[in-house]
């Protein structure tokens, strides 16, 4: 009798995904694998990066805040204490070092989705170890996190915070009505992830709403939603109160500027929150949201990103509902205490959808949700039908979904490696004290040049994002009566029909200021090995031309 062939080397690695040691082993292998996929996909030069993220970090340092003017616009106020985090690395390690810590540390997303499928898969769940992992991967292909791997907008690093926050919920969901400090403790995380940035609001509502499906009385739920309230509150004190505090005591509005049609802040117009130019439109839009921003991404991104999963899951959860309301399911089965884990999950997964919706509408800010995707279409399917077929036909569409976005993969800026992130030729200025830089677009941003010059010269963004109010109009007045040095307007290198020193001269002729023609000098900048050609020109004839 001839002995059993030996198992081909993909079928041992396949076999070998349900070993809890290597489970164990890929808590630390995808997070540095996403490292090095960092660096594969350059360097980050997104647009925000060059507006705030560099230069918010630095003027908080440096003590720029009220001594500029709004250079990176409007954003020129916004919480930098996450953005510590890349500019320190920036400026302690070579870029490519310092674009593998953030793909790193991007990565262990992984680590929280994993641990959260083992907290909701059944125990009874064959190979559930095994599609515990391959969830989780999924889940870190979808094209928003991808787009975002190493870069600085935040959306992946703060999706850390409230992954972390729903995996403290399941792990403790059995005893949750009497586990105070899991509570607090699941709050303090979201919270801090809402200091960091502010759009994970909606996760945090989201969250403390969906402990209405505890297995508890209502009184019990209730308490439970405050004390994780209360821990989301001591959460953002910790990551942005400070923060919060000094927009309050030098401008009046501790979301300066934003909201700042509730706390009039006299530096600034009033104005509501951002961008709301991405909402959908009318009820009928609304109703289809999934499908109109899948056929078109742009309707939700600046970039043209993959986004098939969405419409699945919401076909998937139309049926769930159906589904619930025909069986008039209460969760009083046997396995009601696990049941009710799914059921939050769900709560969770879709009042965060509903209220991003109505509130932002912007694809980035959905990566938790995302990240999520994968294991909660699978949940849902296998509610629906349990069984092989369903578990064949779930994987088959998430090949498809992760398959699109790896193909159509476009970025948000990438720049080649260079062994110094961000360097430019900087003029010498005598007495930067007693001078001021004026920029006059938006668009391209220019707050990352501002982190090249001495941080004692002043910057001051005129007509280029900023909500500026008659003091706001005044300030520069009182700025530019207080020094004694040559003033300067920074822009872009002209175009070849001159439209940018046009704008320029248009912008200041609105302030009473003039810019001397033929004293402008070109200099050049780099991201990473991006070049950036940018020009200095003095304002209202001063001495002082930049050498």
């Amino acid at each position: 009798m001839n002995p059993p062939k030996p198992a081909s080397l993909p079928r041992r690695l396949w076999q070998g995904l349900d070993k809890p040691t290597l489970q164990d082993r890929a808590m630390w292998i995808v997070p540095l694998l996403f490292g090095l996929i960092s660096v594969l996909l350059r360097q980050d030069d997104n647009w925000d990066l060059r507006n705030y993220h560099l230069y918010n970090p630095f003027a908080w340092l440096n003590g720029k805040i009220g001594f500029d003017l709004a250079p990176a616009q409007m954003q020129s106020y916004f919480n930098p204490t996450l953005d510590l985090l890349y500019y320190g690395l920036v400026h302690a390690l070579p870029g490519p070092l310092a674009g593998f810590v953030m793909g790193a540390l991007h990565g262990l997303n992984f680590v929280l989705l994993l641990l959260i499928g083992r907290a909701l898969l059944p125990q009874q769940q064959p190979h559930r170890g095994r599609l515990a992992l391959l969830l989780a991967l999924a889940g870190m292909f979808g094209a928003g996190f991808v787009s975002q791997i190493g870069n600085t907008m935040g959306d992946n690093m703060t999706a850390l915070f409230i992954l972390g926050a729903l995996l403290v919920l399941l792990r403790r969901w059995q005893v949750l009505a009497a586990a105070g400090l899991a509570l607090l403790g699941a709050g303090l995380l979201a919270g801090l992830g809402t200091g960091l940035k502010l759009t994970n609001a909606v996760y945090a509502l989201a969250l403390c709403l969906s402990l209405f499906a505890l297995p508890a009385s209502f009184l019990a739920r209730l308490r439970c939603m405050f004390t994780f309230g209360i821990g989301v509150l001591l959460g953002m004190a910790a990551s942005a109160g400070h923060w919060y505090w000094k927009m309050w005591t030098m401008f009046g509005n501790p979301l300066f500027p934003q909201f700042n049609n509730l706390f009039h802040g006299p530096l600034a117009s009033p104005m509501a929150v951002g961008d709301t130019n991405w909402l959908p439109q009318g009820w009928i839009e609304r109703l289809l949201w999934p499908f109109v921003f899948a056929l078109d991404p742009r309707q939700v991104s600046e970039i043209r990103l993959s986004l098939l999963v969405w419409p699945i899951l919401y076909v998937a959860f139309i049926l769930l509902g159906m589904h619930l309301l025909a069986r008039r399911d209460r969760t009083s089965a046997p396995d009601g205490a696990l049941r009710s884990h799914h059921a939050m999950l769900w709560l969770f997964f879709g009042l965060a959808y509903l209220v991003w919706m109505n509130l932002f509408s912007i694809y980035r800010y959905l990566v938790p949700l995302e990240l999520l995707a994968p294991l909660v279409l699978w949940l849902i399917a296998q509610r629906l039908k349990p069984g092989p077929q369903t578990a064949r036909l779930v994987a088959a569409l998430l090949l498809v979904v992760v398959a699109a976005a790896l193909v159509k993969s476009p970025s948000w800026g990438r720049a080649k490696w260079a062994g110094e992130s961000f360097h430019a030729e900087v003029p010498a200025i005598a007495q930067p004290e007693e001078s001021l830089v004026f920029t006059v677009h938006g668009d391209p941003p220019m707050g990352w040049l501002v982190t090249m010059f001495p941080a004692r010269l002043a910057f001051v963004s005129l007509s280029s994002g900023f909500p500026e109010s008659d003091l706001y109009r005044a300030r520069v007045g009182q700025m530019v009566a207080e020094r004694s040095g040559p003033l300067y307007v920074m822009t872009k290198s002209d175009d070849a029909d001159g439209t940018t020193l046009q704008r320029a001269r248009q912008v200041l002729d609105g302030y009473g200021l003039s810019l001397v023609p033929g004293s402008c000098r070109p200099y050049r900048a780099f991201v990473g090995k991006n070049p950036f050609d940018y020009q200095l020109c003095n304002v209202n004839g001063r001495a002082g031309t930049p050498r």
